[in-house]
């Protein structure tokens, strides 16, 4: 008998519609090898497993909600084998502050910030101060470059602020201008790198996610062989470091020969415009095999 295998797809983030794409695109590559059903959280996610009875539960998910240890620790409270990084795991990697303060604690380079409370008493000589213009703002727990935004003085920072009001939390961080790498973890295997040459300001959730942005993607990655293992070293101990399963990427800046480590992902993008894909393909690995290895990967406890 095939297996069963339940594809989670939407969702209550705003990366709903990029994670319905995900499922797509997961379900057409492997639905002749695995019985499968689709299903969006949102809707009688209980009943579903409960009638469907999965072997395996494929997190398609993005965002709050579905990469933040949330659903994560449904899966094992209901003890079915799922894919991509469990319960802390998760929570730890969505916490861009968690995470930057486990990174900085074991020596990995990552830009400097303050978080900032409920938008509220903002110090501005206090940021000038300590990050100096430009800077970058995102809220603490989304994915998908939503809601960030480069901010070159205290006016343009004021504004974007205040478009953000509804966020409980907001990183501040100083902006490193440079080249944009990323690098993909496939279990204990480093998988490589690419780099990302936007027509837009940044590498933001347009030049992801639409076609029309035109985002060159450059693979293999002009580095020297000992940047290019150190960029993949790097990636690999944040992977560890935060006790990750499955397929990551790590987002980086290269500036003046120094790697900054911006924020690790535990469920990217399986679209057509993904990264982990394309770089998977490149090292011998098409989009079939790659989503077969996620759900033999699959266990119970993350």
């Amino acid at each position: 008998m095939k297996k069963k295998i339940l594809i989670l797809g939407g969702g209550y983030s705003k990366e709903r519609l990029i994670s319905i794409r995900s499922a797509k695109a997961i379900i057409k590559s492997i639905n002749n090898i695995y019985k499968i059903k689709f299903c969006d959280p949102c809707h009688n996610l209980l009943k579903t497993i409960k009638n469907f009875k999965p072997d395996v539960i494929f997190n398609a998910l993005h965002g709050r909600f579905g990469e933040d240890g949330f659903i994560q620790s449904i899966f094992e409270t209901l003890d079915i084998k799922y894919t991509h990084s469990g319960v802390i795991s998760s929570m730890f990697a969505m916490d861009k502050e968690i995470s930057k303060k486990i990174f900085i604690r074991n020596k990995i380079l990552t830009p400097k910030y303050i978080k900032l409370k409920n938008n509220n008493n903002i110090n501005y000589k206090k940021i000038k101060n300590y990050l100096n213009y430009p800077v970058v703002i995102k809220p603490i727990n989304e994915g998908s470059s939503l809601d960030v935004y480069i901010c070159k003085n205290k006016s343009l920072l004021s504004t974007k602020l205040k478009k953000m009001k509804n966020y409980k939390e907001i990183l501040i961080e100083k902006f490193i201008p440079g080249r944009e790498i990323q690098v993909a973890i496939m279990g204990k295997k480093k998988l490589g790198a690419i780099e990302l040459k936007p027509k837009r300001k940044f590498y933001d959730y347009k030049a992801k996610y639409n076609s029309n942005a035109k985002t060159r993607h450059i693979i293999p990655v002009n580095l020297s062989k000992k940047n290019y293992k150190k960029i993949n070293q790097i990636a690999f101990k944040a992977h560890n470091l935060l006790n990750c399963r499955g397929i990551t990427r790590s987002d980086f800046k290269f500036y003046k020969n120094k790697f900054y480590l911006l924020e690790l992902n535990t469920q990217p993008g399986m679209t057509n415009l993904s990264l982990v894909p394309e770089i998977a393909a490149h090292n011998g690995i098409d989009f079939k095999s790659l989503i077969s290895w996620m759900i033999k990967d699959a266990s119970k406890n993350r």
